[in-house]
């Protein structure tokens, strides 16, 4: 029953995780969505942040206990919009990053697209 999307998007993941990360990646790939890169540590993600070509990152706030924001610094300098994924609501974010897309967990694959067509189609402020 997931909403139909265009194809070929790809989709930077970031979870630390494992089962979690399995399970989003397969919402995405219901979406149209290819994960093109993943990452469970922070310094995996901070190396594909910096190399990696995509579409939309979807970041954990918290990896292995370590904030994502060195993460996020990269892709806002990239200009690549990113999603945050967060278990302790907008309060958990970083700051800085407070005006970006977040999605509490756990969600479902409707709020997955409608947050990944928010994040596609608008500008931070």
């Amino acid at each position: 029953m997931g909403a139909a999307r265009k194809s070929g998007g790809s989709v930077f993941l970031v979870e630390d995780e494992v089962m979690i990360r399995m399970m989003v990646a397969d919402m995405l790939e219901e979406l149209g969505y290819s994960v093109v890169a993943e990452a469970g540590e922070i310094n995996d993600a901070l190396k594909l942040a910096q190399t990696a070509e995509f579409d939309l990152a979807i970041l954990d706030v918290n990896v292995n206990g370590k904030v994502i924001s060195p993460v996020a610094d990269i892709l806002a300098a990239r200009n690549r919009p990113f999603i945050f994924a967060t278990g302790y609501g907008s309060s958990g974010l970083p700051a800085e990053y407070r005006n970006r897309p977040a999605l509490q967990k756990p969600f479902q694959i409707e709020t997955l697209a409608r947050m990944i067509d928010h994040a596609l189609n608008s500008t931070p402020v």
